[in-house]
This record gives C-alpha cells, structure tokens and sequence, in this order.
C-alpha cells in the first residue's frame, strides 16, 4: 500500500481563505476538489478561479484501495491543464463579467463526468516567448497532464511548443496553426444577426469598433469579416472611417476611441456593432460623457451577452453558449488524448441574438 500523501501545511487555510472568498462553507470548497456530484459546477468553476488567484494547489490523497479500483480509479488520477491568457488585473476585474467563469463551468462539468481533474493556470499576455519564465513554469505542471485547455488569444511564438508537446483545443479563440483543434462561436451568424436588426430599425450608415489587446485577437477580425460580408450582402457601403481600431497605425485608448465614435456619429454613423460587450458598454458611457444618448442618438450592439452593469441599459447583443464551449472542448480534448494525431476540428457553436434597450431606428 502507498503511504499517503498529506496536504501542504498552508492547505487548510488557503481553503479557507478561498470560502471566505466566495462566501461559502469550507466544506463546498473541499468537494470542489475532490469532484463531488453534488457540487453546482459554477461553483466548482468560481473556486478554481479563486484558487488560481491565491496560488493554491491541492493534493488529493491516494490510498491503496484507491488505486486498486481499476479503470475508473485509474482515471481520477488523469490531469489536464487550463491555460488563460490574461494578466492577473483584467482577469479580476469586477466591473464587467469574466466569460472565462462560464467557459470553466462547463469544463470542469465535463472533467468530473470523466472523473479527472484540472489545473488552471494564468498566463501573462506580455509573455510572448516559449523561454518566458511564465512558460517555463508551464512546462513543469505540464510533466504531469495528459492534454492543454487554451482558453483566450496566446501568442504565435508559444503555439508551437504547447500544441507539440501535448492534445491541444483552443477554446474560444482560432488559430491559424495547422493542426490545432478550435471550439468556437459562430460568427457570421450573431454578426449576422445584430445587422439585420439594426438594418430592420432603418439603419444604413453603421460603423465597426473594436479595441487593441496585448494579444491580437482573432476573434475581433473573424467578426470584422462577417461585418464586411454582411453589409456586403445588403449592398450597404461602409466608410473607411467608421471603422475604428482595426487597422495598424490607427489604435486608439479607450478615451480617443469614444471621441472619434462621437465624432463619427455627429459626422453621420446611426449605429455602432461592437466586436465584444465590454468594449460597446465603454462606448456608451464615453457617449454620454460627450452628450450623446444610446439609443436616442445613436445605436449600439455588442457580441457575448454578459451580465449588464449597473450603470448602462440591457445592450442588444449576441449571447455565446460559453458554458456549452467549455463542454464541447473539454470532450473533444478527452477524444484528442483518446486519438492524438486524429484530423484537427474546428467546431463552431451556434448563438442567439438578444434585442436588449441600445437599438432604435436612427433620427430623422
């Protein structure tokens, strides 16, 4: 019989630490650990999250009978890692939801089905070289998982080393490597979407905003292009200038970007399709602070259908299914650990579009 193995002496109270945290009984946090099925697996999702944040790392006690079990006991003891790219200030932020919280429900939903476990680990996007010690500390952990959870943009430079080494799926984000399997939104479809509506109220003049990332974010181009093809389809033209922050040469903060919408407005745009929520919540407020009103003046929508402010009207947006992307990743990974050199996937999830308070038809 194995002898076991006994938790870190600061274990305890980082669990505790972790149900202050959340406002949750300690013994919640524990059966987060251990993958108990009574468990809401938003919960098991916000625990990870808070343990990542305070470095905490649990060990799960083996025992004899334990790893006589067989197949089933065998596969509690298979790992995998979730790697997030962002820096520990925007994956804490309060004042807008973390898609990332939906995205790990869903994964840890399908890691306990499996009966195995995760290990979620911050990345920060100025790291942009394999030799980063941010990496080097991901080679370590990695010794002893079986397949990598991408989760957000991550730079060209480490793709290859992570996607080598191990089964990769990228969640939420497509990458141009060869052979790395993608579970995303549709993107046409809720673009799609969001025009048609606006198109429906009488727009017609209807400009483009994004915002610059530390990381390129594909995401961001693939709903430009849907934007193009769509207001190509309506043989709607679009102004070079309404569209803002795509082009290199031309990246505006946050602050310029809301005076050059404001600008462009005036100058004519009846309605603003923002590629995320958080960035047409921040224009809507920059709006306001240069006396212009959503919708009365102007209309907006966004994309990923997160949870409103409390300062800002329900936006019109297109809600992705996270939840169902952290699912559907997660099994593809257990398929790619199953058969690693099977043909790569790209599976695109299907979304809804959401009316929301910020469309109108445009004055006069």
């Amino acid at each position: 019989m194995l002898a076991e193995e006994t938790f870190f002496n600061m274990s305890e109270v980082n669990q505790q630490l972790i149900a202050e945290r959340l406002n949750i009984s300690r013994a919640t946090v524990s059966r987060c650990f251990t993958n108990h099925p009574g468990i809401n697996p938003t919960t098991r999702a916000r625990v990870f999250q808070v343990a990542t944040e305070l470095g905490y790392t649990h060990l799960e006690k083996r025992t004899g009978k334990g790893r006589a079990g067989g197949g089933r006991a065998k596969r509690k003891n298979e790992t995998f890692g979730v790697l997030i790219c962002s820096d520990e200030e925007e994956y804490q932020r309060t004042d807008y939801q973390n898609p990332s919280e939906q995205i790990l429900s869903g994964v840890t939903e399908m890691a306990h089905l499996r009966g195995t476990r995760m290990d979620i680990h911050l990345v920060d996007p100025k790291a942009g070289d394999p030799a980063d010690p941010a990496y080097l500390k991901v080679q370590q952990m990695r010794r002893r998982w079986r397949g990598i959870l991408l989760v957000y943009p991550f730079p060209d430079a480490v793709l290859e080393p992570l996607a080598s080494a191990l089964p990769t799926v990228s969640l939420v984000e497509q990458f141009d490597h060869a052979g790395l399997d993608c579970v995303d939104v549709d993107h046409y479809k809720g673009i799609s979407a969001a025009i048609e509506h606006l198109v429906g109220q009488g727009h017609k003049r209807i400009g483009y905003l994004t915002r610059l990332y530390q990381v390129d974010a594909s995401w961001s181009f693939r709903r430009y292009a849907a934007f193009l093809e769509k207001m190509a389809r309506l043989r709607l033209p679009v102004d070079h200038g309404d569209v803002v922050n795509v082009f290199p040469g031309k990246m505006l903060g946050v602050e310029e970007t809301a005076a050059y919408a404001a600008e462009r407005t005036r100058a004519g745009v009846t309605a603003w399709v923002c590629a995320a929520d958080h960035q047409a919540y921040d224009l809507i407020r920059g709006l306001k602070a240069r006396g212009l009103s959503v919708p009365g003046d102007v209309s907006v929508t966004g994309f990923d259908g997160i949870e409103t402010p409390g300062d800002c009207p329900d936006l019109a947006t297109v809600q992705i299914p996270f939840r169902e992307i952290g699912t559907t990743g997660t099994k593809r990974l257990f398929e790619k650990i199953g058969k690693r050199f099977s043909s790569a996937q790209h599976v695109l999830i299907d979304c809804t579009y959401r009316t929301g308070e910020t469309v109108a038809p445009p004055r006069g």
